[in-house]
């Protein structure tokens, strides 16, 4: 404890500015789980402590950073956004996150997601058809501690069989439809949660619960979410 108490007073009198960011920024997360998250519903502990834990402004521009903790998307370049702060949370509550989990999440960003799953299970396996979003994610990753991601630079709507099957699954762009694959990769009992819908329109944020053979689905909101892409768009 000594030496930690010491390490901690020798950063604040060399790095005091630092020290009050960090602070700040932690800050600025309790603030984003109370007012946004928590306050609209969100309860599930593991949801909401990862919400606390993961830092998203290393997950957003560098221009973006004083942003990064709005109750609103913010643009990553590439045309696709790093998701609403309750949007990130809703989704991960409802497919009910726990450790010893392997999930597959398609479209990987800015790797916030993925971060914040990864806080909870065992394993993320993500997918970016956006080369330079992909290997800048897979960075940001990396030098966050998250060891337990795995990214892939792919097209999304053939999932990542070699991992399947997979207790849940998360989509974070529109889809017109369910992608076949992805069902066919959802572990018995797992959940996907995937807007659907018409790209540049509201879609709807839909819950896929698979139960054996038997697969059945409902909507949980209204959602804008950027399209779905293809290899070869």
């Amino acid at each position: 404890m000594k030496t930690i108490v010491s390490a901690l007073l020798f950063c604040f009198f060399l790095f005091p500015g630092l020290v009050t960011a960090q602070n700040d920024y932690q800050n600025e997360r309790n603030r984003m789980v109370d007012r946004q998250i928590a306050n609209r519903g969100i309860s599930d502990e593991a949801t909401l402590e990862a919400m606390r834990t993961v830092k998203r402004h290393l997950f957003v521009p560098a221009p973006r950073i004083s942003q990064a903790y709005d109750d609103s998307p913010l643009p990553i370049g590439y045309g696709q956004t790093i998701s609403q702060p309750y949007i990130v949370a809703l989704m991960t509550e409802l497919v009910e996150p726990r450790p010893g989990m392997r999930v597959l999440e398609i479209g990987t960003g800015s790797g916030y997601q993925a971060a914040v799953l990864a806080e909870i299970v065992d394993t993320v396996y993500t997918i970016e058809i956006v080369e330079q979003l992909g290997m800048t994610a897979a960075g940001v990753l990396e030098e966050s501690g998250y060891s337990n991601v795995l990214v892939k630079l792919a097209d999304g709507y053939h999932g990542w069989e070699e991992y399947a099957p997979f207790d849940a699954i998360v989509v974070t762009a529109a889809a017109e439809h369910i992608p076949p694959p992805l069902i066919q990769q959802l572990a018995p009992g797992g959940k996907m949660i995937i807007p659907v819908g018409s790209p540049y329109f509201t879609q709807n944020l839909m819950l896929v619960e698979k139960d054996g053979d038997s697969v059945r689905s409902r909507n949980i909101l209204p959602v804008r979410f950027v399209p779905f892409t293809r290899a070869g768009q």
